[in-house]
């Protein structure tokens, strides 16, 4: 339940960002990985020829354990409508959801 909580929260952050960070235009997948075996985590990639690059990886921790939990690292990338382009890497652990960038407030 953990585990689905952090899945669910980071990503919807993320995607809550790039929705309200650009226009709807027409975008094309460039680049596509995904390794999910279902077992001990997973990775993803993608690049858009909107410029949005992301990237993010889930490692299981203490498997099976009554302490299961899991780390997520990734980072995001995009350019805003003012041709800025924005970055954010962030951590998602038993800590909690920890974005980093520089246009973020410290």
């Amino acid at each position: 339940a953990l585990i689905s909580q952090m899945l669910v929260v980071g990503s919807m952050a993320v995607l809550l960002a790039l929705a309200s960070a650009r226009p709807q235009n027409d975008v094309e997948i460039q680049e596509y990985e995904s390794e999910n075996t279902g077992f001990g985590g997973y990775k993803f990639s993608y690049k858009l020829s909107d410029g949005t690059i992301r990237t993010e990886e889930g490692t299981v921790n203490n498997a099976g354990q009554e302490n299961e939990s899991i780390s997520i690292r990734g980072s995001v990338s995009w350019v805003a409508p003012d041709g800025v382009t924005y970055s954010i890497s962030f951590v998602a652990d038993e800590n909690g959801f920890q974005p980093v960038g520089d246009h973020l407030p410290k």
